[in-house]
């Protein structure tokens, strides 16, 4: 009970500081999946047959994510589930998720550079 309240807290907390970088405008999804932006990064959140996986932008172009590394949580009601992001070629993957409609998600990223960068997103 009380490590969900203490998931319920850090993710409410974390709402709070969310600062979104929308000065290049909203992207486009390229994959199908649905666009959150941080850190003046595009990210684009797109289900896979055995989980999820994470395209990366910067200003309208891909990037290739080495180095990245963090962790994806998946909000659906009061179920959660979590997976390690891991890169995998052109795109970070988290392997044993289901993503479903209406569902909240949190990516918890960490740069090479050891900064950290909150992105979220609702499943459509």
């Amino acid at each position: 009970m009380m490590k969900k309240l203490l998931t319920v807290i850090v993710l409410g907390l974390s709402a709070l500081s969310f600062n979104a970088a929308f000065a290049h405008g909203g992207a486009a999804a390229k994959h199908g999946g649905v666009v959150a932006t941080s850190s003046d990064l595009s990210f684009e959140l797109v289900g896979s047959r055995d989980g999820a996986v994470i395209y990366v932008e910067d200003h309208g172009k891909p990037m290739a994510p080495t180095g990245l590394k963090g962790k994806l949580t998946v909000l659906n009601g009061a179920e959660k589930s979590e997976a390690d992001l891991v890169v995998a070629g052109d795109k970070l993957e988290a392997k044993g998720l289901k993503l479903t409609k209406g569902a909240k998600v949190v990516a918890a990223l960490v740069t090479p550079a050891a900064k950290a960068i909150t992105v979220r997103f609702t499943v459509r």
